[in-house]
């Protein structure tokens, strides 16, 4: 840009955490014009910037703008710039016109994803689009996206694998209009799951049974980046009145729910009845959600486009549900302590939140809410299997194949199949996050 007192060329580099940083060079600059200003530079130049991340940054490094393309440079006298739904035009100030295809390799290009969180676009009085960073306090011209554009191509859906982290799967989302409710979200997957979500700017409710932990969990987040909007909230799956308590305070807060991730779950505990006569790891891991997502059924569907995720296990394979005859054994859901075993209920469980997700997919997919259940995958170290020794063991002694819920992408994987929380959860991500949310 033209400095506004001196004939002098100041560059407004857009560095990695979306601040900015004035580069005067001032090589073969004359008096001039405006627009003969691209003539006189002949030369380009590629800055490289070092930075110490913030808290600030937490939040933004993974707006899906890490990669820079720089392959297309353009002819003297072109500038690239966007229209407001994102679309790359060229204008030649030589021959004062525009185009949409590049100067050199004829191709269409298209910003890509959302503004990053933090961003808006807006329009001044002369109706030129500008763009506001409300976090770094500043305002310029020039799209953010712009300088990670993508070919206007037929593109393949990404594809996520075992390799992938949490905040991969939401790179470039801007979900500051979207409230999520994750249950058990203190440790885990859920914390992993709900991290993510805040620091793309969604408001996360962490709906836990020991609130001390949860408002632990939403400090270690805000610890990541301040701003983050997360709250915890008391739930009880092991109790129907806890359910309908927490139900109750969530709709005095008269918020939207838009993702609803059934996540809290309990494993190999020994055999006890909750207050409400039902063997526990059956009500906290399935009855405790259907009630809840029966209660929030009506919010969900104010809220649509919404999605529900329920998170299953591979484990519902493994189980005994049919009797003689081929027909549901209700009798084994809840049974007595003489024939319960531990994994088997989990397995029972796990089954029964499949059935409800096909089937509330079936009654509420019309009304603009989805359900998806989900496999977490194998081997992940939490605290699941806590309530038997020989389970801890076995994952105590798988650990050092497995990966840390603080590992990156980066450091690779020994064995394909077992993988972290930060990874294992990009399925809760990936399906509550899709083109409608």
């Amino acid at each position: 840009r033209k400095h506004e007192s001196r004939h002098r060329i100041i560059a407004e580099v857009l560095r990695q955490d979306y601040s900015y940083s004035s580069v005067d060079y001032n090589h073969r600059v004359s008096d001039f014009t405006a627009p003969s200003l691209l003539q006189n530079i002949d030369c380009r130049f590629v800055i490289s910037l070092n930075y110490k991340e913030t808290r600030d940054m937490a939040a933004l490094k993974y707006a899906g703008m890490d990669d820079t393309d720089s392959e297309d440079e353009l002819p003297p006298g072109w500038e690239e710039r966007s229209t407001k739904d994102g679309w790359v035009y060229y204008a030649n100030h030589e021959e004062m016109k525009t185009q949409w295809d590049h100067p050199k390799t004829g191709k269409k290009r298209r910003c890509a994803g959302d503004l990053p969180y933090g961003w808006e676009q807006e329009m001044d009085d002369k109706g030129q689009i500008f763009y506001v960073d409300h976090i770094n306090k500043r305002k310029t011209y020039f799209d953010p996206r712009q300088a990670f554009t993508v070919e206007d191509v037929l593109v393949k859906p990404k594809r996520y694998d075992g390799n992938t982290a949490a905040l991969e799967i939401l790179q470039g989302r801007d979900l500051s209009d979207r409230v999520v409710l994750i249950t058990g979200g203190n440790s885990g997957i859920g914390f992993e799951t709900a991290k993510s979500f805040a620091l793309h700017g969604a408001h996360v409710i962490l709906a836990c049974r020991n609130l001390s932990k949860a408002i632990k969990a939403v400090r270690l987040i805000q610890q990541e980046w301040h701003k983050a909007r997360v709250e915890a909230m008391m739930l009880d799956l092991a109790s129907l009145r806890s359910v309908r308590e927490f139900a109750d305070s969530f709709k005095a807060k008269k918020l939207p729910l838009h993702i609803l991730i059934c996540n809290a779950a309990v494993c190999t505990q020994p055999w006890r009845l909750t207050e409400d006569g039902l063997e526990s790891t059956f009500q906290i891991c399935h009855i405790g959600h259907f009630l809840l997502v029966q209660c929030l059924q009506e919010v969900l569907r104010r809220s649509a486009p919404a999605r529900v995720v329920v998170v299953s296990s591979e484990s519902h394979r493994f189980t005994d549900l049919l009797d003689q005859c081929g027909k549901v054994d209700l009798a084994v859901l809840s049974p007595p302590q003489k024939d319960y075993w531990s994994m088997l209920a989990y397995n029972r469980a796990k089954l029964c939140n499949l059935l409800f997700s096909n089937e509330l997919h079936r009654r509420l997919s019309l009304h603009g809410v989805t359900c998806n259940a989900v496999h977490p995958g194998n081997m992940m170290y939490t605290a699941i299997h806590r309530s038997w020794w020989l389970m801890t063991l076995f994952f105590t002694l798988a650990r050092p194949f497995t990966k840390s819920m603080e590992d990156r992408q980066l450091e690779g994987q020994l064995w394909k199949r077992q993988i972290s929380p930060s990874k294992c959860q990009l399925h809760p991500l990936a399906c509550g996050t899709g083109p409608n949310n």
